[in-house]
Order: C-alpha cells, then sequence, then structure tokens
C-alpha cells in the first residue's frame, strides 16, 4: 500500500470515532438545553399564573358586583331620591349604569373576549329598558310612577340579560377552579 492510502486510512480510522462522539454529545446537549428551556417556560407560565389569577379572579368578583349594581331594582333603591320626576330618574339611572361601566371597563383584560361582549349586552339591555319604559311615562311623572312602571316590566320579561351575564361570569370564573 502506498503511503498516502495508508495516511488516509490513519485519517479515517481517527475521523470517524470522533465524528460519532461530537454528533452524539451535540445531540445530548441539545435534549439537554431543550429540556432545560422547557422546564424554565414551565416555572414561567407557573409563577404568570400565581399573579395572574387573583387577578383574573377580581374581575369576576369585579364584574358580578357590577351586574349586580346596574340591575334596575337596585339602581332604584340607590339613585331615586324624593320629589324627582321620571325623567329626573331617568337620566339618574343612565348615568349610574355609565359610571358603572366605566370603573369596571378595564375588567375586560382578564376575561374572554365572549363574556365581555355578554356584559356589554346586559348593560345594553339594562340602558334600552330605562328608556323604552321612560317613553311609557308622562316625563314630568313623579319617580314612583316611573319606578313602578320598571318593576312591572321587570316581571314581564322572560330572562334578563342581566341574569345570564351573572350566570356566564360564574361560569367563567369556575373553569379557573
Amino acid at each position: 500500500m502506498s503511503i498516502w492510502l495508508e495516511a488516509i486510512l490513519e485519517i479515517i480510522k481517527i475521523t470517524i470515532p470522533a465524528l460519532i462522539v461530537f454528533l452524539t454529545v451535540y445531540h445530548l446537549q441539545k435534549q439537554f438545553l431543550e429540556g432545560q428551556h422547557r422546564a424554565r417556560m414551565v416555572d414561567f407560565r407557573q409563577d404568570q399564573q400565581k399573579t395572574s389569577l387573583p387577578l383574573r379572579l377580581q374581575a369576576y368578583e369585579r364584574l358580578s358586583l357590577f351586574c349586580e349594581r346596574i340591575s334596575i331594582p337596585a339602581m332604584i333603591l340607590r339613585v331615586k331620591s324624593p320629589n324627582m320626576t321620571a325623567t329626573e330618574l331617568k337620566y339618574a339611572l343612565m348615568i349610574a349604569v355609565q359610571h358603572e361601566f366605566e370603573h369596571n371597563i378595564t375588567q375586560q383584560v382578564y376575561i374572554s373576549d365572549q363574556l365581555w361582549q355578554i356584559v356589554k349586552i346586559a348593560k345594553n339591555d339594562v340602558i334600552n329598558t330605562v328608556s323604552l319604559v321612560a317613553g311609557s311615562v308622562e316625563p314630568d311623572a313623579p319617580s314612583e310612577q316611573y319606578a313602578s312602571a320598571l318593576y312591572e316590566h321587570l316581571e314581564t320579561r322572560e330572562f334578563l340579560p342581566i341574569d345570564k351575564a351573572l350566570v356566564a361570569i360564574k361560569k367563567e370564573a369556575g373553569l379557573l377552579m
């Protein structure tokens, strides 16, 4: 055999085992680093969940309270005062709904888009009901007459979107637990 052939065989004898060792180490190191990355991501998500879970639960609590506060009977008790006219009560109710909504608008960040739409539908239904019933009462009528008309209207309705919103809030919050 020639010297060149012997040299090439010696190089191959050294190179092939070195290449096998290199590829094995590379593969093991890659798996190790990927495992470390996955473990860090799991830790990061758990830490993030520990931080965000209380905020999300608080958002559900606040939206439940929002729905309770914009229910027409609760608002009438809160905003009606003696000697108010029907028109004054109507505007006081609409302002109360809008203030409550503005106070809780940031909660949409912590809940699903679908739930936020349900909450907005409930809010809009309350405003529409307040406006609709106001049209059936004389503007200068006493607020008691308007409040009675609102109560009667609510009794005729089969379901209220605000009740559906409360059920949806409870259901979504229950999914977190």
